[in-house]
């Protein structure tokens, strides 16, 4: 028998920050769900579209931010920025500089 899950196990949010830049802001696994590397496999798919597009990614939550750190198949794609961004900060700022 196959287990069905209903509802959200986890989520990976990104922003723009201009054209060819996203920051990944945000990651979140269910509790019940962790130690799955389900977080992973989020960030995964994210650098995977990021390849795809010719995108550059800036890893700004704590979670993107170690995975980039420690798995140096992300260095094609990571781009290092001292700028702190926060929730704040959004796709329609970008649009508009």
């Amino acid at each position: 028998m196959l287990n069905t899950i209903t509802g959200t196990v986890g989520e990976i949010t990104y922003k723009l920050v201009d054209v060819d830049t996203w920051v990944i802001d945000h990651t979140f696994v269910d509790p019940r769900f962790r130690g799955r590397h389900l977080g992973r496999q989020l960030l995964n798919l994210v650098v995977e579209e990021a390849r795809e597009k010719g995108r550059k990614i800036i890893p700004s939550c704590s979670f993107a931010l170690e995975e980039f750190q420690q798995n140096p198949a992300y260095a094609d794609v990571w781009e290092k920025s001292d700028t702190k961004y926060s929730d704040v900060y959004s796709s329609e700022s970008a649009e508009k500089q």
